[in-house]
């Protein structure tokens, strides 16, 4: 498996790979608000059956920062691209950025997200930078095990911070 820094024709190749994913588990938010405080509150919930749900789509986003020279990293074997990391550079707030981990449902539990992850930490010490953050669906089980498996911890939450008004749940961990 080769990792390189991808160019413009292995965009399309990364907007094709399949981004959904299968989970059997939700973060739940609840809150209670009274005069003087506001309690908040997650947990996790085992759903009735086993849900798909798909990627949030954001092509648009990736060619914009491949124009401006953001790291977009591709997993590829013999030009098949099987798995990216989109991470935005932010110097002035010590972040590394990390918009999208795709891997294709083929590919995945064999560390390619892993590597792919290692190499964008590894980009960002060498800006720099002493964070990285990444915002997931409440839905998406599989990626919040994944990166607290990387030693990322949840920091906090946007109630509608995707287009279909899912719960954004942000995470981050030093570099």
């Amino acid at each position: 498996m080769h990792i390189y820094r991808a160019d413009l024709r292995d965009l399309a190749a990364c907007l094709a790979l399949d981004g959904s994913y299968e989970t059997d588990y939700v973060w739940q938010v609840t809150q209670q608000q009274d005069t003087d405080q506001v309690v908040t509150r997650f947990q996790t919930i085992r759903l009735p059956r086993a849900m798909r749900v798909q990627y949030p789509g954001w092509s648009e986003a990736l060619l914009a920062h491949q124009q401006r020279g953001d790291l977009i990293l591709v997993a590829a074997e013999v030009g098949d691209v099987r798995a990216y990391l989109d991470q935005e550079t932010q110097p002035d707030q010590g972040i590394a950025w990390l918009h999208h981990l795709v891997v294709a449902p083929a590919y995945r539990r064999q560390g390619l997200g892993a590597a792919l992850l290692a190499r964008g930490i590894q980009h960002g010490r060498q800006h720099g930078l002493t964070h990285m953050m990444t915002v997931v669906q409440s839905k998406n089980y599989p990626a919040i095990q994944f990166l607290t498996r990387q030693g990322f911890r949840f920091c906090g939450y946007n109630e509608r911070f995707y287009r279909n008004r899912d719960i954004g749940l942000y995470f981050a961990r030093g570099l």
